[in-house]
């Protein structure tokens, strides 16, 4: 089977300005993705998928390919993945380059290794009549204590459980263990897309994550307990052997 990792790193955040170069642990926190998934030894190409010149020159110095820019139609706040994913196939398709398999691998999930997808790959690899694999962790937050509230009433998200005692009064331990998809990686056949118009289909393994695997930085909350993270050794970041010297 052949394989490309895609690194979707749009510019534009507005919760942590700048956030898929932002340097963390002496490197822009995107070369913690682009670094793995070459060492991981998994894919043909490592291919970032961006609207911005400045990151497709920090991710080409990592070592990435950045073969054409995304359209800005394919990259704003609510644009789904599969519209700018579906495009960029096509478009490296008609310049000859097509892969049995594809995989995203999301910028702010700094603390996933080469270790991480290949343990991902194997599991997938090994794997009959599945579309695709997602990486999962259980959740912090059980959904069946979660409610919906209608004007001054509410009711159970999730209706589950004895009469005498549902789930939104069971301890923890005891409810059935629910898993929580993260923005560590996915993995699934091309034909996928083009079949389905999706980036998952019907059919997926579930890939649980290690501690910190599945850590993702989405605000400055997350950013700060990624440093704190860092600084007291309780989640190392890959290893990068070159130096970096940021322009701001």
């Amino acid at each position: 089977m052949t394989a490309v990792a895609f690194i979707p790193a749009r510019q534009g955040s507005k919760r942590v300005l700048g956030k898929n170069v932002r340097a963390l642990g002496g490197h822009p926190v995107i070369a913690y993705t682009i670094v793995p998934a070459l060492d991981s030894g998994v894919f043909e190409s490592v291919i970032v998928s961006t609207d911005s010149e400045e990151i497709a020159a920090v991710a080409r110095r990592y070592g990435a390919e950045v073969p054409f820019l995304r359209p800005a139609a394919f990259a704003g706040d609510t644009s789904p993945d599969i519209e700018w994913l579906e495009y960029t196939l096509q478009e490296l398709k008609r310049r000859g380059r097509t892969w049995d398999c594809f995989s995203l691998l999301r910028p702010t999930s700094p603390f996933r290794t080469a270790d991480t997808i290949r343990r991902a790959w194997a599991l997938f690899s090994a794997q009959e009549g599945v579309d695709s694999l997602r990486a999962v962790e259980k959740c912090a937050q059980h959904p069946g204590k979660m409610w919906v509230v209608n004007g001054n009433r509410m009711e159970p998200l999730l209706k589950g459980g004895p009469r005498d005692q549902p789930w939104h009064s069971t301890p923890y331990q005891a409810l059935p263990p629910v898993y929580v998809q993260n923005a560590s990686l996915e993995i699934a056949w091309t034909r996928v897309v083009f079949e389905t118009h999706t980036i998952a289909g019907d059919v997926l393994v579930p890939f649980i994550t290690e501690p910190y695997e599945g850590f993702d930085i989405n605000d400055p909350h997350d950013w700060m307990i990624a440093e704190r993270l860092i600084a007291d050794g309780t989640a190392t970041l890959p290893s990068i052997q070159q130096t970096w010297a940021s322009s701001s």
